[in-house]
């Protein structure tokens, strides 16, 4: 993996750049874009370069094809697991549970903010994804499911416990993590799980305005906010008040705070270098 966006050649999924977006495009639509263990291993790796890649200011992970991700590849990870579990390999159980888990924590350890373009199957570890992720833009035909359960696993998983309450709220998480039903677009809208719905032929093109937008604000600041909002969550209200005083003091050291000065004065658009 290089810390070039340039000449970065992933193997497990497309990766394309333009005007300071990174598009990530899971790219096994024959399956419905399932994940294998090299593919977390790539993933994880490329989200840790992206704190590298200053060029790279905004991130759209999406699926091809009509379907987000289906989870964990059942023959290529979920057989190798029981057979794990029959052997009593319970050292390598952990190991693949906690590569998982490192693929969220790069996520969001990422300065960048990162849209998730959601379309048809949103399953398991690709519900996953799409939580982990700081934004999320759906359709109506998206399928949005925290299926562990049903394969007689904890909804405890990657994260979720910690991540999705916080989105959607206590009760509706532990309903779907108890459950695992599946969450039409139109309810994962109106529960806040999606920012919002468009129709599937304007789903990359609407995630990709959204990441443009960001790619083209203070980024400096974005990487702060995105910081902030993840460590908060287990901050007192008067911790946080501080620590937010720390870090809006350190925003206005750069040269994108007085370049927004400037140009309100000017009665002009700012024009973010990040910086």
């Amino acid at each position: 993996m290089t810390a070039d966006s340039t000449t970065m050649t992933p193997v497990h999924f497309l990766w394309h750049v333009h005007d300071r977006v990174a598009t990530i495009t899971l790219n096994r639509p024959e399956r419905k874009n399932p994940l294998t263990f090299e593919s977390y291993r790539e993933l994880t790796d490329t989200f840790q370069a992206l704190a590298s890649m200053p060029d790279i200011r905004a991130v759209v992970l999406t699926g091809a094809g009509d379907n987000f991700c289906s989870g964990g590849d059942v023959h290529e990870i979920i057989h190798p697991l029981v057979e794990m579990k029959r052997r009593g390999d319970t050292d390598g159980l952990l190991a693949f549970t906690t590569l998982t888990g490192n693929l969220v924590k790069a996520m969001r350890a990422c300065p960048q903010p990162i849209i998730a373009a959601v379309d048809g199957v949103c399953a398991g570890a690709g519900a996953i994804l799409a939580m982990a992720s700081d934004l999320r833009v759906g359709t109506t035909r998206a399928k949005v499911a925290f299926l562990f359960v049903r394969v007689g696993l904890a909804g405890a998983d990657m994260g979720a416990c910690a991540i999705l309450p916080r989105i959607i709220g206590q009760g509706r998480a532990a309903e779907l993590l108890y459950t695992g039903r599946t969450l039409p677009g139109d309810e994962a809208e109106r529960w806040g799980f999606f920012n919002r719905l468009v129709a599937p032929d304007q789903l990359l093109a609407e995630a990709t305005a959204m990441a443009h937008t960001l790619a083209h604000g203070p980024t400096v600041a974005h990487a702060y906010t995105k910081r902030c909002l993840h460590d908060e969550w287990e901050m007192s209200i008067d911790a946080a008040i501080a620590h937010e005083a720390e870090i809006q003091a350190r925003c206005m050291t750069t040269n994108d705070f007085e370049r927004a000065y400037e140009a309100f004065a000017a009665k002009q658009t700012p024009q973010f270098q990040g910086d």
